[in-house]
């Protein structure tokens, strides 16, 4: 490996590990592999198809979570705790 990978792999490392970001990276890839066989086993869909299901289905979920918290925010008020 070559110094310029090894620095790349050590700042990835340095910045990822034990960080919420990196705790939130993790748990994406493995919801993505988990939708993805889930998605094959249960309707026998390709692991292309299902791959693209499990690619897909998050983002619109996160653009529904956007959209809801914005209309939530303008609409209701929150008490403070």
């Amino acid at each position: 490996m070559t110094e310029f990978k090894k620095g790349i792999f050590q700042i990835l490392k340095d910045q990822m590990v034990g960080t919420s970001i990196g705790r939130a990276v993790i748990y994406t890839l493995g919801h993505i592999v988990i939708a993805m066989t889930c998605n094959n086993l249960i309707t026998g869909a390709s692991l292309e198809l299902a791959a693209l299901d499990a690619l897909i289905e998050p983002l619109i979920n996160g653009v529904w979570y956007f959209a809801l918290d914005k209309a939530w925010t303008k609409n209701f008020k929150t008490k403070s705790v």
